[in-house]
């Protein structure tokens, strides 16, 4: 009864069977650099269509829980990197170099908006608060990480400064979404009429680029370089990250004497990584040879905080509905 809790969602199967392609069929040459190109369009249309998306409304109407959001924004950018730095000695091990590379760069990345929110409400946690952190979450990352990256990973980009490397992820990024949210009242409700159209534009989006990444690092030896017991040691290094933040998280809202809703909203959006996020910033601030093994820690985290909050979230559906007898 509770496999299905843990199976694998399609997008999941479809990055697998898109790593599998990019490792079977590498593209290398001028597709390659063909691809490059495409990848930066088809990210740069991902953003403007989140931007579009993202209600105005929903996010003023959660501006003013400030200690929440506080929390939040301590466990995303401070709690996860100090976490994989401390653990550095311990978990370092069980993994290749470069593959912890990519937890720290794990550590770095913003919140994701879609699952957050999602989770959150399955969970009946604070809504609004919740839509204006992830999306606050999403937009500090595009500054907050090449910061990050330079003083936890002590490197800057591939090739450039950190103020560099945050002006190209903003013109990849920021720029689209801002353009996006500019023109919701235009767009808006053919974006919400064709939901499930622009879903599969966002998925498709990830697919390409992790394609084009997984190439470029196949063409550069990944798979000679990475052992199978490796991969078993970078998903027990995931769990291990995953379980600590959600325990911190759980532990922090009760100690500030936060309403089970929002201790729901810290949970759900203090644990969460984003892989829309993550993998555009990796192709940014490291070489492309080696982001394939930057962003593996990041899908494998992906898939288990998936499958670890959809089973949280609905142990917290199952509460009694009696709000008003919470702690305030």
């Amino acid at each position: 009864m509770a496999l299905p809790r843990f199976a694998p969602d399609h997008f999941t199967l479809a990055l697998v069977g898109t790593v599998v392609l990019a490792s079977l069929l590498p593209a290398s040459g001028p597709m390659a650099r063909v691809l490059e190109v495409a990848t930066t369009g088809v990210v740069s249309l991902l953003f403007f269509l989140h931007g579009a998306k993202l209600s105005r409304q929903a996010i003023l109407g959660g501006l003013g829980h400030w200690r929440l959001h506080l929390s939040i924004f301590a466990a995303t950018f401070a709690l996860f990197p100090l976490l994989g730095w401390a653990l550095r000695p311990v978990l370092e091990p069980l993994v290749t170099p470069e593959m912890y590379l990519g937890v720290l760069f794990l550590c770095t990345l913003p919140a994701t908006v879609q699952s957050a929110i999602a989770f959150t409400a399955m969970a009946r946690g604070n809504m609004p608060a919740a839509v204006c952190s992830a999306s606050a979450s999403t937009l500090l990352g595009i500054v907050v990480t090449p910061i990050l990256v330079g003083l936890v990973l002590g490197r800057s980009a591939e090739g450039g400064s950190v103020l560099g490397a945050i002006s190209k992820i903003s013109l990849q990024l920021l720029l689209p979404f801002i353009v996006g949210h500019l023109l919701r009242p235009l767009i808006g409700g053919f974006i919400h009429r064709h939901a499930k159209r622009v879903k599969l534009v966002d998925q498709g989006s990830i697919l390409l680029v992790v394609y084009s990444a997984f190439s470029a690092a196949v063409v550069s030896g990944l798979w000679r370089e990475t052992p199978l017991p490796a991969l078993a040691g970078l998903l027990v290094l995931c769990a291990v990250l995953l379980t600590l933040v959600l325990t911190l998280t759980t532990w922090g809202a009760r100690a500030l004497g936060f309403a089970k809703e929002d201790e729901i909203t810290l949970v759900f959006c203090g644990s969460k990584k984003s892989l829309i996020s993550g993998v555009p910033m990796a192709k940014v601030l490291f070489a492309s040879s080696t982001v394939g093994a930057i962003v593996l820690p990041l899908m494998i985290f992906h898939q288990l905080q998936l499958m670890v909050c959809a089973v949280l979230a609905q142990r917290y559906a199952r509460r009694p509905e009696h709000p008003a007898t919470q702690p305030a």
